[in-house]
């Protein structure tokens, strides 16, 4: 037997690289795949310390365009501004209220940035 060469395994070199593309005829329908995907964590939310996931279970704020099974995200590290809605503590009760017109007592536990709901 002949020894021809020694020492650690070399690697074999590859003959292509994925990151380029050299199209001889139609694009290949996996090209999306290098793409990377969406996260909405990294989209939707500033304050990653301070902001909550909840998913509403009932209908009682429909007149707020929140509805059963939505999701809401919360900043907690945000002020109350007209306009907005609010996660408050209303009588020991978590509730959802826009800013209200006038004097009411609650506890702001946060504010809703974005609503997450099905079609």
């Amino acid at each position: 037997m002949d020894v021809i060469d020694f020492g650690p395994i070399k690697r074999a070199k590859p003959r292509h690289s994925a990151e380029v593309s050299m199209q001889t005829g139609f694009p290949s329908p996996a090209t999306h795949y290098l793409e990377r995907s969406i996260d909405l964590s990294e989209v939707l939310v500033e304050n990653k310390e301070a902001t909550f996931f909840i998913r509403i279970g009932g209908s009682a704020w429909e007149n707020l365009g929140i509805y059963k099974k939505d999701v809401l995200i919360i900043d907690r590290s945000l002020g109350f501004k007209q306009g907005k809605i609010a996660l408050v503590i209303k009588e020991g009760e978590f509730d959802l209220m826009k800013y209200p017109s006038q004097k009411e007592t609650f506890e702001l536990w946060g504010v809703v940035t974005y609503v997450i709901h099905s079609l």
